[in-house]
């Protein structure tokens, strides 16, 4: 059974010209995942041919912009198109507010239903329970609040599947804390805003180099690294990968429009 991933956007702060804001679509047997939704999301979702009426669950890590603006443009964009099913929304407690203000202020009344789920921002906690996965949340070090995910298949629906598994950490600093949340997972994705020779400005912005991305990964024993949340001063992104490769060989670009199978 299908558990992929499908990156939509790659950029830290602000879209480039071939780079669109954080986004990642997991599909976990035909059940779909959004996690964060910075702008231009819908528009990622309409050229790779995704359904977002499919989208059950949305994500958000943090409310830092790029993460999060595209949300009321899509869950209106849902409604216009007829949505009726329910949706399940899990953010910041915050998120809740700003959503309704933004609702109100254009006089809309979505035809479906919204579940806010708010976080809890500093601890390592059940998010969802289904048949065939878990989704926990834990905290990242970064200047705000902010929360990375974790899924893992649960029962299989082939019993001699290797249960799956795929942790995402948005922005966030160096920090071995994580590492007993993402140990052994098959595909993390660590942000990689700069390169070692920034590892100063990554510190002071709450941000990763592409080497610390790979010790992450290395320590925590995990399959695959996925590196994305470029700074736009990188054009070239072969020298952010040759840098986490150096130390970490199974890393792999989290560029626009991959799929990734787990």
């Amino acid at each position: 059974m299908n558990f992929s991933l499908m990156v939509l956007g790659s950029s830290a702060a602000i879209p480039t010209s071939n780079r669109n804001l954080s986004a990642h679509l997991l599909n976990a047997n035909e059940r779909f995942f959004l996690i964060d939704c910075g702008e231009g999301t819908q528009f990622q979702l309409r050229k790779y041919h995704i359904s977002w009426q499919r989208i059950k669950y949305i994500f958000i890590s943090h409310l830092h912009g790029d993460h999060f603006f595209g949300l009321a443009g899509l869950l209106n964009s849902m409604h216009l198109l007829g949505r009726k099913n329910e949706l399940h929304l899990f953010a910041p407690q915050l998120l809740q507010e700003i959503l309704n203000v933004q609702l109100m202020a254009s006089q809309t009344t979505l035809q479906y239903q919204v579940n806010f789920h708010p976080l809890n921002m500093d601890r390592f906690d059940l998010l969802l329970e289904e048949e065939h996965i878990l989704v926990h949340s834990f905290p990242l070090k970064h200047s705000i609040p902010t929360c990375g995910f974790v899924f893992r298949e649960k029962n299989p629906p082939r019993k001699i599947t290797t249960p799956r598994s795929y942790a995402y950490c948005s922005d966030t600093a160096f920090s071995e804390q994580i590492i007993p949340w993402i140990r052994a997972i098959d595909l993390l994705y660590h942000e990689t805003t700069f390169m070692q020779d920034m590892a100063t400005a990554a510190m002071e912005k709450f941000h990763s180099t592409a080497m610390e991305a790979a010790t992450i990964a290395h320590k925590a024993g995990v399959s695959k690294l996925l590196i994305g949340h470029f700074s736009a001063r990188y054009e070239d992104l072969n020298p952010l990968l040759d840098e986490a490769r150096s130390l970490f060989p199974e890393t792999y670009l989290a560029e626009e429009g991959i799929f990734v199978n787990i």
